[in-house]
């Protein structure tokens, strides 16, 4: 990939996290983001999994706000950028270190067929 190219991906991403706050501007959930309660609501009853592993994950940033802040627009907005940031940071870490193996591998197979 070009630099060029590059870094048009980075300015669009950059814009995507700028713009994450716009849905706290929407009614309702997220999509996916139900709750028990809204899911019974909704759907009339909750998957047996998950009233199982209801306790099994706890967010770090529970409604993406963080602690000691309130919760005015301006401050869940800083969550919701922080949040988009951690994330894009954990993903492309990961895509680094499984490029690094896939190209090791690749590599070493390589090897093995000269």
């Amino acid at each position: 990939m070009n630099k060029d190219t590059q870094k048009g991906l980075w300015i669009g991403l950059t814009i995507l996290i700028v713009l994450t706050p716009l849905g706290l501007l929407a009614t309702g959930t997220a999509f996916g983001e139900w709750s028990s309660q809204e899911l019974q609501k909704t759907l009339g009853y909750v998957p047996e999994g998950m009233k199982s592993e209801k306790t099994l994950w706890q967010a770090i940033f529970s409604g993406y706000s963080m602690p000691g802040l309130g919760n005015s627009f301006l401050h869940s907005s800083i969550g919701y950028i922080l949040s988009a940031v951690i994330g894009i940071c954990l993903i492309y870490a990961a895509t680094l270190i499984l490029g690094k193996f896939i190209a090791k591998r690749e590599e070493e197979q390589r090897n093995e067929n000269s």
